[in-house]
C-alpha cells in the first residue's frame, strides 16, 4: 500500500480517520527502520515531536485545528535553523553548531499545524547536485542505493521517496531541489527567486539560494508553498506580492496551454531512453488539450559561466573566514569549488550581476514570448551510481557531475520558477522527470499544468519497494 500524500495525510487528520500520534508515530518508525540504510536522517526529534502531535490531538478534538498541515509530520533539510538545535548543513565545521533562531518558513508550517520530527542529511554545505558528503557518507537512492539521490538536498527526496515524511522543505541555487525531486520520483517547486523567504536558512550563494517544497504531487507542493510563501520582515528581499490560491488552482484544466519545446543546448547532453520519457510526457500533454510550439533559448553557456561566477563569489565570502582557519574540515570536492570565488575581481561579479536582467528579458523573450510554460529535461542522463560520481579520473567524475546540472543551473541566474515532474523510469528502474519552467511569479500556472498531467499519469503514485 502506497503511503499517503501529505494532503491525504492531511485530510485523514481532518477527517478523524487517523490522528497525528499515529502518523508521527509511524514516521518516526519509518525513520529508524529506513533511516540508517539510506542515511537521510541528520536528528530524530523523536519526543518532541510526540508531544506535538499529541497536543495538535487535543486542539483538533477541541475544534481547534490550526491550518492546512493540522497534524501532519514533516523532515527539512539541515540547514533551516531551529532554535536550540545543532544545524550541522552537512558539514564538518557546523557540528555543533547551535541556531538562535528558528527559519521564518519552519515557524509557517508549524503555525499551520505541521510536526516538525526532525532533519534530513544533506550535502557539505549544499555543495552538491549529486549527494556527496564525504563527512556523514552519501545518501543512498531508495529505489537503488548503489545510485545517488541527487543533491544537495538529497536527505530530503530520499526521506519522502521512502514515505518517511509526505513532503519536505529544500533549498535550489543550481537545481539542489529538483535534482533529489527527478531522482527520487518525487515532485519538486523551485519558485520564483524572492517568492519564499529566505530567513534563517544557511546561505549558499544570495543571488541565487531559493527555498522550496518537495512532495509527491503538485497538490502537495501547491499547499505547502501556499503556507510558506509571501513577505517577511526577516528576510527584505522577500516578494510583498499576495500569494495565490494555488491549491484552489488546480483544475486539471491543460486545455490551450502552450508548452515551449526548445531546439538547442538542453537536449545536446539526453540519452536516448531519457528523451523516450520526456517525449511520452509531451505526447501526454498534447493528450489533455496543450499545445507544442519550437523555440530557441539564448547562449546558454554565458549564462551558466555568470552563474558559476555568482555562486563562487558569493560562497567564497561567505566561508572565507573558515577557508582561513579550517581549510582541511572542508571536502576537497566542496573547497575546489568554493576557493575559485577569492580570486574573481570585483568587476567580473559586478558584471555578472548588471547582465541579468537583460539576459533574463532575453530568455523570456526567446523561449516563453508565445508560451505558457517551457518544458525541458530535468536530469538529462540515467541516475548515476555513487561509484560514477566519486570514484574514477577526475574528468570522468566532474563530466559526470557538471551533465546532471545541464538543465537546471542556468534557471537560477535568471530567478525563474521551475518544477520537476516524475515521468518515467530508466532501463535500470530509477526515476526520469522532466521540468516546466515559467516566467516570474508563475507558480500557480506551473503547479496546474503539473497537477493536470499528473491527473492522466501514475508516475507519481510509484513507490520504491523497500
Amino acid at each position: 500500500m502506497n503511503p499517503m500524500t501529505l494532503t491525504e495525510a492531511a485530510a485523514a487528520v481532518a477527517r478523524g480517520e487517523t490522528t497525528s500520534v499515529e502518523l508521527t508515530s509511524a514516521a518516526i518508525e519509518r525513520a529508524k527502520k529506513l533511516g540508517p540504510a539510506l542515511n537521510c536522517i541528520a536528528a530524530l526529534d523523536a519526543e518532541e515531536a510526540l508531544a506535538a502531535a499529541e497536543k495538535a490531538d487535543r486542539d483538533r478534538n477541541a475544534g481547534k485545528a490550526a491550518g492546512k498541515l493540522h497534524g501532519v509530520p514533516l523532515a527539512h533539510k539541515d540547514l533551516f535553523y531551529r532554535k536550540g538545535k545543532v544545524v550541522a548543513c552537512g558539514s564538518k565545521i557546523r557540528k555543533d553548531f547551535v541556531a538562535s533562531t528558528t527559519a521564518t518558513a519552519l515557524k509557517r508550517l508549524e503555525a499551520a499545524g505541521a510536526i516538525t520530527v526532525g532533519a534530513l542529511h544533506m550535502a557539505e554545505f549544499a555543495f552538491s547536485p549529486t549527494g556527496y558528503n564525504e563527512h556523514y557518507g552519501h545518501v543512498r537512492n531508495p529505489w537503488n542505493t548503489s545510485h545517488v539521490p541527487g543533491g544537495s538536498s538529497s536527505g530530503s527526496g530520499a526521506a519522502v521517496a521512502a514515505g518517511i515524511v509526505s513532503g519536505s522543505l529544500g533549498t535550489d541555487t543550481g537545481g539542489s531541489l529538483r535534482h533529489p525531486a527527478a531522482m527520487c520520483g518525487l515532485t519538486g517547486l523551485k519558485p520564483t527567486l524572492t517568492r519564499v523567504s529566505r530567513a534563517g536558512v544557511m546561505p549558499l550563494s544570495h543571488s541565487l539560494d531559493c527555498v522550496g517544497p518537495l512532495a509527491r504531487t503538485a497538490r502537495d507542493c501547491a499547499r505547502l508553498m501556499e503556507v510558506v510563501a509571501g513577505a517577511d520582515p526577516g528576510d527584505p528581499t522577500a516578494s510583498g506580492r499576495p500569494v495565490p490560491r494555488y491549491e484552489a488552482a488546480l483544475d486539471g484544466n491543460a486545455k490551450g496551454l502552450r508548452v515551449a519545446v526548445p531546439r538547442a543546448y538542453y537536449y545536446d547532453a539526453v540519452a536516448p531512453e531519457i528523451k523516450k520519457c520526456l517525449d511520452e510526457s509531451l505526447a501526454a500533454l498534447r493528450g489533455i488539450g496543450a499545445s507544442l510550439v519550437q523555440v530557441e533559448v539564448p547562449d546558454m553557456g554565458l549564462i551558466n559561466t555568470l552563474a558559476h561566477v555568482l555562486m563562487a563569489v558569493e560562497a567564497a565570502t561567505i566561508h572565507r573566514k573558515w577557508l582561513a582557519t579550517r581549510r582541511d574540515d572542508y571536502a576537497d570536492q566542496v573547497r575546489s569549488r568554493i576557493e575559485p570565488g577569492l580570486f574573481y575581481p570585483a568587476t567580473r561579479y559586478c558584471e555578472a550581476l548588471g547582465m541579468r536582467a537583460a539576459l533574463t528579458r532575453e530568455y523570456l523573450d526567446k523561449a516563453l514570448k508565445n508560451a505558457d510554460v517551457l518544458h525541458l529535461p530535468a536530469i538529462p542522463i540515467p541516475v548515476p551510481t555513487i561509484e560514477e560520481t566519486t570514484k574514477g579520473s577526475p574528468a570522468d567524475v566532474a563530466r559526470v557531475i557538471g551533465t546532471v546540472g545541464h538543465c537546471t543551473r542556468g534557471i537560477n541566474y535568471l530567478g525563474l520558477p521551475a518544477i520537476t515532474v516524475p515521468c518515467g523510469f530508466d532501463s535500470r528502474g530509477l526515476p526520469v522527470a522532466f521540468q516546466l519552467v515559467g516566467r516570474p511569479f508563475a507558480e500557480a500556472r506551473l503547479l496546474r499544468a503539473s497537477d493536470a498531467y499528473q491527473r492522466v499519469t501514475d508516475w507519481h503514485k510509484r513507490t520504491p519497494a523497500l
